[in-house]
């Protein structure tokens, strides 16, 4: 029985080249990275969104280094296929190239993963160029970036008016010719997306930049109903799990209090 390939950075070149859609998903922990794997998801990206879908919190600023190391070790030894790749969190790699260099590391040696993901463009295109040259692939992110939430001051979408527009689309060249394998493209107009897909050799990803993003990505909770504090214009739910779950849970309780569970079938004889 052959082995299925393991999708690497050059493979996303390829799907590129060959018009081949890349399909990325977050994970957070081992189990939930083994299950997305198995079904074939190209890219598992260990997101800061970690702080608001599994620590309940409002922004993804607080998370810690610790925190993504550990949530990445636990993702990377799950996943057999897909490309493992960890976000470096807020003021991680903002304050100067060699903490840049250093936490980088942390996330290839201590969290196992195979590629490190930044935010911001051409302000942070040296950083990518030295991460590249250090020997650590570096996925870019434009357009909303929620590590700036407390600058943009709401997550409304990017690259409305034309200034921003431009910017963006010299951000993505930017990060491209410092060596980026790829760029996610969050929420900005689908029209720009494409422009900026047509303009870099590398993969886009689209999250909320419509449908002709070279791959695309979402929250796997959002996907799944599981997380249900907010709900993005750009997320389509494929479950509604946290009502399945909640009724599973709700039998569970009924079947306790009424005795019912455990049965004999459920017991040990003896």
């Amino acid at each position: 029985m052959s082995k299925t390939p393991k999708v690497t950075t050059h493979t996303l070149r390829e799907m590129k080249a060959q018009q081949q859609r890349i399909a990325a998903l977050t994970a957070y922990d081992h189990l939930f990275a083994g299950l997305l794997d198995n079904a074939g998801v190209d890219v598992l990206l260990v997101g800061d969104s970690v702080a608001t879908v599994m620590q309940g919190r409002d922004t993804t600023v607080p998370v810690t280094m610790d925190e993504m190391v550990y949530h990445c070790q636990l993702v990377s030894r799950a996943a057999k296929r897909a490309l493992v790749v960890g976000d470096l969190p807020f003021l991680s790699y903002q304050v100067g190239i060699e903490d840049a260099l250093r936490n980088a590391g942390r996330l290839l040696k201590e969290g196992m993963v195979e590629a490190v993901k930044l935010e911001g463009g051409c302000d942070f295109a040296p950083t990518v160029a030295r991460l590249v040259a250090a020997g650590i692939p570096v996925m870019g992110h434009i357009g909303l970036t929620p590590q700036s939430i407390h600058q943009f001051g709401s997550y409304r979408a990017r690259g409305q008016a034309e200034a921003e527009q431009r910017q963006l689309l010299a951000d993505a060249r930017a990060l491209a010719d410092a060596g980026a394998f790829a760029i996610v493209i969050e929420k900005v107009p689908s029209a720009l997306a494409a422009q900026i897909t047509a303009a870099v050799p590398v993969p886009t990803i689209g999250i909320g930049a419509g449908p002709t993003c070279d791959g695309q990505i979402l929250v796997t909770h959002d996907l799944l109903g599981l997380f249900t504090r907010f709900r993005p214009r750009f997320v389509r739910r494929y479950r509604e799990l946290a009502q399945e779950i909640g009724a599973a849970i709700g039998d569970y309780c009924r079947d306790v209090r009424q005795g019912s569970f455990p049965s004999a079938d459920e017991s040990y004889g003896g």
